[in-house]
C-alpha cells in the first residue's frame, strides 16, 4: 500500500479517542491517510451511501446504536469495504462476536499503536481483497457447480466445516457449518475421513479414496478427493474436500464382480468337460477360449483371446463357415459337422453347435459354439459302412459265383477230356481245345476271386516265415518289371511267423504289387517291407478290424500317381477298376481283401493323388516253428472202385462220370438226395466213395450225408459245392464228411480228392 492514499472512515463519538487517533495516523510515514471521521451510525451510512472507502473504524457503542448490532447495520451497507471495530478493555467478548460476523479485525481502545493501528488496516484491507478474490471465485465455482453432483468443502485445522457446497441429500448446510465429522455421521465413518484428512494436513499431500458413509441411515459411497488449503504464505491451515456419490457405480461394480465370479464359477464347470466350447464377438473375435478348446486344438487360452476365429481354425475362407454364421445369427443356432485345423495343421471332424448370445436387450452381442471331437467316431462308422457294403455285394457275388460254378464244371472237365477222346486231332482242333480249357480256368479263377472276396478263402495253413516269400516275389518282380521301376525290400531277421497259405499270401503279394507297377507308367520306386507290430487297445478300439495281439505288417509302396480320395472307399469292390477297358477286371484288391480275412487279419490304404499309394497288409503273428508245404502228388487212376456221383446238374454228372471212367473207376449216379438214399441202400457193399453236391433239390447234401451215414457209419464222403458257408463247411465236418471239393474242380482235383478219402 506504499505511495497511495487511503480513505478511512472514523465512526466515534469521543473526541479523544478520535484525537488519539489521529495522531497516531500523523506518526506513520509509510502511508497517507485521508481520514473522515463522524458520530453517529446514521452520519456514517449517509457517508458509505456516497462514497467509497479503504476501511472503517467502528466504535460499537455510539450515540444512535449500540452493540452487535451497530456492526450488523454497518456491515450490510458498507457491504465489501472491510471494518475494524473499536471496542474498551471490557468488551473484547463483543468484539469477538463481531469477527464471526464479518469484522476484518478489532483494537482495544488504550492499547492502540500506530504501527499496531497501521497493520491492522493493512491486514483488514487484504483480506478484504482475499474475500472478494474468494466470493469470486467462489461464484464462479458455485456456476461451474450449479449442475454437478459434487459435495465440496473446505475444513480448518481443527477438521471444522468452514464452508459447504451442494451437502448430500438428507442434509442442509446449516447442519454442517462449523461442525466436525463426529458430529454429523456414526463414529467409524468419522474416524476414517478424520485420519485420511489428518493425514493431508500432516504432510500437506492430496490424497483420493473411495469411502462410504452413512447418513441418516442410508449407507453411500463416496469417491473422495482431499487437498490441503493454503494461506498466502503457503501454511496449511486446512483441507479442501470433494466428494462424488458413487453408489451406483459401486452396486454396478459389485454386480459385476459377482457376474464375474459367476462366470469364473461356470468356467470351471466349463473346464472340466472335453467338448471345446468357445465365445466369439460379432466381428468373429474369441473371447472365451475352454480347456477342452486348449485340449482340442492345441491353442492355449492367452494365444487364442483376441484372435479371429477363422483364421486360428480354418486353412482358407469356407462357404460352408459363412452360412453357419449367418444361420447362427439369423435364426439364433446352428449345428453340423465341420473340419477344423489344429496347432499342429491336422485336420479334424468336429460336431459343432452355434449358439446366438443376447444382451438383456435382446440385440446380438456374441456367438458360443460347442465343438465335440468326432473324427474317430466317423473313421469307425466309414469303416463299418464299408463293411456292410462290402458285405451286401459278397452276398449278391455269392449268389452269381455259384451258378457260375454249376456252368464252368462241365466245360472245363470237358476241355480236359475231349483231347483224350480224341487223340488224332489236327494241330487247329487241338489248339481250340486249348484255348477252351484256357478261358473255362480264368472263368473258374475269377469266380474264386469273387469267392475270395465274398467269403474268404479256405486253403491248408501252415506256419510261415514271410521273409521267404518276401525274397521270392521281388526276385520275380525284378526280372518281369519294366526297368524303370527300382524294387525295395527291408525284412527284418527277427520277423515273427504267420498262419497261413502260402499260395494264397503270394497272390495277395503279386496283386498288390502288379497294381503299383500299373500306378507308376513313367517309373519310380515299389518298396515291399515288412515289420513286427504289437497291436493295442487304444488300435483295436479305432480300428474294427484289429484284434489286441502281436502281427505281421506287409508294406506295398509305390511312388506313382496315387488314388483320389473319392475312390478309395470302393477300391476293395469287385469290379470296380479305374484301369481303361481290357486292363483290370477289378478283382485285384478284392482278392486280396478276402485272403487276408480269411487269415484273421485286415487291409489299410494310405494315398494322395500324385504322391503314391501304400497298402498295409496285417497278419495275426503266430508261434511255433516254420513248417514246408507238401509237394502235390501225381493223380493215380482208381483200381475199379464204384463210386457214387450225387448232383441236380446233367452236365456235371456226365463230364464227372466220363472222367472217372477213363481214369479206372465205376460209376452210378443220382439227381438228388432221396435217389442218392435209394443207389446207396442198395449198393451199399459195393459203393466205395460218395460225391456228394451240397446244394440239392427236394433234400439237401446235409440232409442226405446223415441219412447215408446211418445207413453206413463208416461211408466215405466228398462233399462238393460251388458255394459254401463257415456254418454249412463246419457242419459237414462235423457230420463225418471227409473232404470237401470245391466247384468247378479240374480231373486232377477229383482224382486227387477219390485218392485221398479211399486210400
Amino acid at each position: 500500500m506504499a505511495g497511495k492514499n487511503i480513505k478511512v472512515l472514523l465512526v466515534e463519538d469521543n473526541p479523544g479517542d478520535v484525537f488519539l487517533l489521529q495522531e497516531f495516523l500523523k506518526e506513520v510515514t509509510t502511508i497517507v491517510v485521508d481520514l473522515m471521521f463522524v458520530e453517529r451510525l446514521s452520519e456514517a451510512l449517509n457517508y458509505l451511501a456516497k462514497e467509497i472507502f479503504d476501511v472503517i473504524l467502528l466504535d460499537l457503542s455510539l450515540p444512535d446504536s449500540q452493540g452487535l448490532e451497530t456492526f450488523v447495520i454497518a456491515h450490510y451497507q458498507a457491504k465489501a469495504t472491510p471494518i475494524i471495530v473499536l471496542t474498551g478493555i471490557n468488551d473484547e467478548t463483543l468484539a469477538i462476536r463481531a469477527m464471526q460476523e464479518g469484522a476484518q479485525d478489532y483494537l482495544v481502545k488504550g492499547q492502540v499503536t500506530g504501527d499496531l493501528l497501521v497493520r491492522s488496516m493493512r491486514y483488514a484491507i487484504e483480506r478484504q481483497r482475499a474475500d472478494d478474490a474468494l466470493r469470486h471465485s467462489e461464484e464462479r465455482f458455485r456456476v461451474a457447480l450449479k449442475n454437478s453432483p459434487i459435495f465440496v468443502y473446505n475444513q480448518d485445522r481443527e477438521l471444522r466445516y468452514t464452508w459447504v457446497y451442494n451437502p448430500p441429500s438428507g442434509v442442509t448446510v446449516e447442519e454442517i457449518l462449523g461442525k466436525q465429522d463426529l458430529d454429523i455421521i456414526p463414529v467409524q465413518d468419522a474416524q476414517h475421513l478424520i485420519a485420511i484428512k489428518r493425514g493431508v494436513l500432516t504432510t500437506g499431500m492430496g490424497t483420493r479414496e473411495e469411502v462410504s458413509i452413512t447418513i441418516k441411515d442410508t449407507t453411500r459411497y463416496y469417491d473422495l478427493t482431499v487437498e490441503p488449503l493454503r494461506n498466502e504464505s503457503q501454511e496449511v491451515v486446512g483441507v479442501t474436500c470433494a466428494s462424488i456419490d458413487i453408489s451406483e457405480r459401486q452396486a454396478a461394480q459389485r454386480d459385476r464382480k459377482m457376474a464375474e465370479e459367476k462366470i469364473r464359477e461356470q468356467a470351471a464347470l466349463l473346464d472340466v468337460t472335453t467338448d471345446a466350447i468357445c465365445v466369439r464377438d460379432l466381428n468373429n473375435q474369441i473371447i472365451f477360449w475352454n480347456k477342452g478348446a486348449e485340449t482340442l486344438y492345441g491353442w492355449q487360452a492367452t494365444e487364442a483371446w483376441g484372435k479371429n476365429a477363422s483364421e486360428l481354425l480354418y486353412d482358407e475362407p469356407s462357404p460352408e463357415i459363412e452360412a453357419a454364421l449367418l444361420q447362427a445369427i439369423s435364426k439364433g443356432k446352428w449345428q453340423g459337422e465341420l473340419t477344423k485345423l489344429t496347432k499342429m495343421g491336422k485336420e479334424i471332424l468336429v460336431a459343432s453347435r452355434w449358439s446366438l448370445v443376447c444382451d438383456e436387450q435382446g440385440k446380438p452381442k456374441s456367438i458360443l459354439t460347442v465343438d465335440t471331437d468326432i473324427t474317430e467316431k466317423k473313421h469307425l462308422e466309414a469303416q463299418l459302412f464299408r463293411a456292410q457294403r462290402l458285405e451286401s455285394i459278397g452276398t449278391l457275388a455269392s449268389g452269381i459265383a455259384h451258378d457260375l460254378n454249376n456252368i464252368l464244371t462241365p466245360i472245363l472237365a470237358g476241355a480236359q477230356l475231349l483231347p483224350l477222346k480224341f487223340p488224332n486231332a489236327d494241330e487247329r482242333t487241338r489248339h481250340l481245345l486249348e484255348i477252351l480249357e484256357i478261358n473255362a480256368r480264368r472263368g473258374a479263377d475269377l469266380v474264386k476271386q469273387v469267392l475270395s472276396f465274398a467269403r474268404g478263402v479256405g486253403g491248408k495253413r501252415i506256419t510261415l516265415q514271410l521273409k521267404h516269400l518276401i525274397v521270392e516275389v521281388a526276385k520275380i518282380l525284378k526280372e518281369t518289371f519294366p526297368k524303370s521301376i527300382e524294387i525295395s525290400t527291408d525284412i527284418p531277421q527277427e520277423l515273427w511267423m504267420v498262419s497261413g497259405d502260402s499260395t494264397q499270401l503270394h497272390q495277395v503279394l503279386m496283386n498288390l504289387c502288379v497294381n503299383a507297377r500299373d500306378a507308376m507308367a513313367n517309373g519310380g520306386t515299389l518298396s515291399i517291407s515288412a515289420e513286427n507290430l504289437l497291436i493295442d487297445e487304444n488300435y483295436a478300439r479305432m480300428n474294427l478290424e484289429a484284434k489286441e495281439g502281436p502281427y505281421i505288417v506287409i508294406t506295398v509302396s509305390d511312388t506313382g500317381v496315387g488314388i483320389p480320395r473319392e475312390m478309395l472307399d470302393r477300391i476293395f469292390e469287385p469290379f470296380f477298376t479305374t484301369k481303361d477297358v481290357g486292363q483290370g477286371t477289378g478283382l485285384g484288391l478284392s482278392t486280396v481283401l478276402g485272403i487276408i480275412k480269411s487269415h484273421g487279419g485286415f487291409v489299410n490304404v494310405y494315398s494322395e493323388p500324385g504322391s503314391g499309394t501304400s497298402f498295409k497288409v496285417y497278419l495275426p503273428a503266430v508261434g511255433g516253428m516254420e513248417t514246408l508245404s507238401p509237394e502235390d502228388l501225381p493223380p493215380q487212376t482208381g483200381h475199379g472202385e464204384l463210386i457214387l456221383v450225387v448232383d441236380d446238374e446233367a452236365a456235371i454228372q456226365e463230364i464227372t462220370r466220363t472222367s472217372l471212367e477213363d481214369h479206372n473207376y465205376k460209376i452210378l449216379v443220382a439227381s438228388d438226395g432221396i435217389e442218392a438214399i435209394a443207389l446207396y441202400a442198395k449198393n451199399r457193399d459195393k459203393i466205395s466213395a460218395v460225391l456228394m453236391d451240397m446244394m440239392l433239390p427236394s433234400l439237401d447234401g446235409l440232409t442226405a450225408i446223415r441219412t447215408l451215414r446211418k445207413i453206413n457209419p463208416q461211408v466215405r464222403i466228398i462233399a462238393s459245392s460251388g458255394l459254401m458257408s463257415d456254418n454249412k463247411l463246419n457242419a459237414a465236418a462235423a457230420i463225418g464228411v471227409n473232404t470237401f471239393l470245391s466247384k468247378p474242380y479240374t480231373v486232377n482235383e477229383l482224382l486227387l480228392s477219390l485218392q485221398k478219402v479211399l486210400s
